[in-house]
């Protein structure tokens, strides 16, 4: 029999015709007939008639199998049989099971001890309100399942409370399903569990999930699954990047970006469906605890018992047509959504700024009843979303109850593109959709720094809005924009003001970490750009609230100070201060200038090696009364090193902290010029008594694990690799030839590095940038290929986002000009190939 199942399973399975719930309750079926055999042979074998019956529990209670799927089965008796006979029996069941390579959850008890380990282990209680009979004594397995039943329902106000709590564990301990790149399809919030919990909360009658929509994604998400485990033939729930190609592909989809997004769109279901029936659970629970005080002072003659809070029927008045009730926001009874386009944004601005969740009916009366908005809106329309975006951190719960019935979409048809849209950036948190609603949320926070907060906040929502179309999402995103802002109600001066700031709103960030502020070109191309002082400001509130959201690699105060010293030298330049202010040499400070003087008294280098603070941005707002100011925050450990001006310094020096596994986070190479009267000048060719350069590398890194090595070591290092003694090549070879004898960890192939020239950057040098996977030595490859190449690196910028590495180099040619331009191209296809 176990060789009959197995060859009929593995038919099942292969059959391209027959998949989804079809697949699933078939593969229950025959699994059920197999497990039947199993038991009738087994009771004959062990002499045991009746009493005795074959329960599936969990998931395959449920008759849902997938191909990989443990079978949980309890073997339920009523006592009468000999312990050595249901041992037996037990052993005819279980052990053909094992021996199929199939895993088993199994357990032997009579009704009243599966009931009392339900009482002790919310896991099985929630796995036997599933139970199904499968073979045996119907009697018994029905008996069971009353008494369970019953069970939870008289423990539900307990045994729920316990329910919330295992749900949000498993939640904080595997994330978001919608949001995540690898997501457990299972364990994370949004995910298989969490649509079995709903299930529990409804046979417990105290609440029931929205069903709208919730059984289309739990069925999505089990069919992902049995994809899943036809690809890798293992039983696993996470959906490895690696493995979405092939899961797409089996599904009939059209890519992996297509997977996820299904993936998403039935998490947020799921979730969404949780978020409501919780809070009804919360609800009814209140209510209940509330009753027995009431009662019991009823029936002692004390009269009404009073509470802290209101009356389930009290109303407060929020807006026009919006109020409170029991801890949401409800229509008013005199509320006329037909009649009132402008509603559902006044109804979600007072939910948003009272910090309260929208009630389900009230979202759904809307999104039956309510009308389209006007073309252009109505200002109370534009003052209403303004409103809504500006209520911080309660917006995220109020757009999602407007996203699930479908009012954002209607409100603003091109959110559908990006709705549930995945960003395979790893440096982002969230889809596309989540982190435009998470960027006004930091949008919010800085509206006080900005004359025009609603531009800002509308900018933020929209400034990823290009994304899903093709070719550079903000050039695509402008013109969205300019379309939406218009039927939003902006007039032209605004919409132009918007389409700027979706345009450029990467240009501060991307300027400032990769470009050289001090070259006169960088700082009036994006004084073009932006246009204006208001813009200006603008734009660089968008800037910080863009990279806030997108995740913690995005943002640092290193990366804060270097916007904010660009923002300061376009908007002297948008006042009209004369260019050459502008273009003063980047000024030194007293410990920079320090290293460099005694560098080159020495003629060898000197290092400093210690962490930097820097007060963020909320400092300028302390309270100048108290005088109290925010703590410093810290930017990373700062190492400074000052050199004799020399060819191949960048690379040597890349080099030496590479061998000493220190991961170079932010990079920036100038030459300091001395002035002539320092003592010791050295005479030039010429006979001059003019100073000579010394070179200043500013590193800001971290050490790949450990400790921060002594500056001593670093410095006896690096001056042994500038005269040669310490062949950096060869040991960064080795080190590499080390790492390959071990296996590593499969996961994304990176996409080869990307060297282009940048054409316009500056007056004073080619810009060749660098795109590539960051890794132990990379800046050392790059300095060295510049090197081979015969140009002159002016300055470096460096900047690491993730596991990315985005770097500028402003080189020269021998009499310190630009490339040409076929030359700057020819060094940057030599660097690619160096790249590899």
């Amino acid at each position: 029999m176990p060789g009959g199942y197995a060859a009929a399973r593995l038919r099942l399975l292969q059959e391209g015709s027959r998949s989804g719930p079809p697949r699933r309750s078939a593969l229950a079926d025959l699994t059920d007939q197999w497990l039947t055999a199993l038991l009738t042979s087994g009771s004959r074998a062990a002499g045991i008639g009746t009493g005795v019956s074959l329960v599936a529990v969990g998931g395959y209670g449920r008759g849902e199998l997938s191909p990989r799927s443990d079978l949980d089965v309890l073997l339920l008796h009523d006592g009468s049989a000999d312990r050595a006979a249901l041992a037996a029996l037990a052993d005819q069941v279980w052990y053909p099971v094992w021996d199929m390579g199939l895993a088993l959850d199994h357990s032997v008890r009579t009704p009243e001890e599966a009931r009392t380990t339900a009482g002790e282990d919310l896991k099985v209680q929630l796995g036997l309100l599933d139970a199904r009979h499968i073979a045996g004594d119907p009697a018994l397995t029905a008996g069971l399942r009353t008494a369970v039943l019953a069970d939870w329902r008289a423990q539900a106000p307990k045994r729920l409370p316990e329910l919330r709590e295992l749900c949000q564990e498993r939640a904080e301990r595997h994330g978001e399903l919608q949001f995540l790149l690898e997501p457990d399809l299972k364990e994370a919030r949004g995910g298989l569990r969490d649509a079995t919990a709903l299930r529990a909360i409804a046979a417990s009658w105290l609440a029931d999930a929205p069903r709208e929509g919730l059984a289309d994604a739990r069925r999505r998400l089990l069919d992902v699954r049995d994809a899943l485990h036809l690809a890798t033939g293992r039983a696993t729930d996470r959906l490895a990047l690696q493995e979405q190609d092939q899961v797409a592909a089996d599904l009939r989809l059209l890519d992996a970006d297509t997977l996820l997004r299904q993936v998403y769109e039935s998490a947020r279901t799921i979730g969404y469906a949780g978020d409501v029936t919780w809070r009804e659970v919360e609800r009814v629970l209140r209510a209940r605890s509330a009753s027995r005080p009431r009662l019991r002072g009823l029936l002692g003659g004390r009269g009404r018992a009073t509470g802290t809070g209101s009356d389930a029927g009290e109303r407060s008045p929020l807006a026009e047509g919006v109020v409170e009730q029991d801890g949401e926001v409800v229509l008013a009874r005199t509320a006329r959504p037909e009649r009132d386009p402008v509603l559902p944004l006044r109804t979600a601005a007072a939910a948003a700024q009272a910090g309260l969740p929208l009630s389900l009916h009230a979202v759904r009366r809307l999104a039956a009843a309510t009308r389209p908005l006007p073309v252009p809106w109505p200002p109370e329309a534009r003052e209403q979303l303004v409103t809504l975006l500006g209520a911080g951190e309660s917006t995220v719960a109020v757009w999602e109850a407007l996203e699930a019935e479908g009012l954002i979409t209607r409100l603003l048809p091109d959110w559908e593109r990006v709705r549930c849209r995945p960003q395979r950036n790893p440096v982002h948190r969230w889809t596309v959709d989540r982190h435009l609603v998470e960027t006004a949320v930091r949008a919010s926070a800085l509206s006080r720094r900005v004359g025009r907060p609603d531009l800002l906040l509308v900018a933020a929502l929209l400034h990823d809005i290009g994304k899903g179309w093709p070719g550079d999402h903000s050039v695509a995103g402008e013109t969205i924009v300019r379309d939406v802002a218009a039927r939003i109600g902006f007039d032209r001066a605004d919409v132009t003001v918007l389409a700027t700031l979706v345009r450029h709103h990467l240009l501060l960030v991307e300027t400032a970490t990769r470009r050289d502020l001090d070259d006169p070109a960088t700082v009036r191309s994006v004084a073009d750009a932006v246009g204006g002082p208001v813009t200006l400001e603008l734009l660089h509130a968008l800037t910080e609230a863009d990279a806030l959201a997108t995740g913690p690699a995005a943002w640092s105060a290193w990366r804060g100070s270097l916007v904010a010293d660009l923002v300061k030298r376009v908007a002297a330049v948008l006042a009209g201060e004369p260019a050459a202010d502008q273009i003063a040499p980047q000024e030194t400070t007293a410990e920079q200038e320090r290293l460099a003087v005694e560098s080159w008294r020495t003629g060898s280098p000197v290092l400093a090696l210690h962490a930097r603070s820097e007060a963020p941005p909320e400092a300028e707002a302390a309270d100048a009364d108290t005088g109290d100011q925010p703590e410093p925050e810290p930017i990373g450990v700062e190492l400074l090193i000052a050199v004799p001006d020399q060819p191949g310094v960048l690379a040597t020096a890349a080099g030496v902290l590479a061998l000493h596994r220190l991961t170079v986070r932010a990079a920036d190479l100038r030459a300091v010029e001395l002035p002539p009267e320092l003592d010791g000048v050295r005479e030039t060719a010429d006979g001059s008594g003019r100073g000579g350069d010394v070179l200043l590398l500013s590193w800001r890194v971290a050490a790949e694990y450990g400790s921060l090595p002594q500056a001593a070591r670093l410095r006896n290092d690096l001056m042994r690799a500038l005269d040669g003694s310490l062949d950096i090549v060869a040991r960064l070879a080795e080190r590499e030839a080390a790492y390959r004898k071990y296996p590593r960890r499969r996961g994304v192939h990176a996409p080869p590095p990307r060297v282009t020239v940048a054409p316009g950057s500056s007056q004073l040098a080619t810009v060749i940038e660098v795109r590539a996977q960051d890794a132990p030595g990379l800046l050392h490859r790059i300095g060295r290929a510049l090197e081979d190449a015969g140009v002159t690196v002016r300055s470096a910028h460096v900047s690491t986002l993730g596991a990315n590495a985005v770097d500028a180099f402003y080189v020269t040619d021998a009499s310190g000009a630009p490339l040409q331009p076929m030359r700057a191209a020819e060094v940057a296809r030599e660097v690619q190939r160096a790249l590899g």
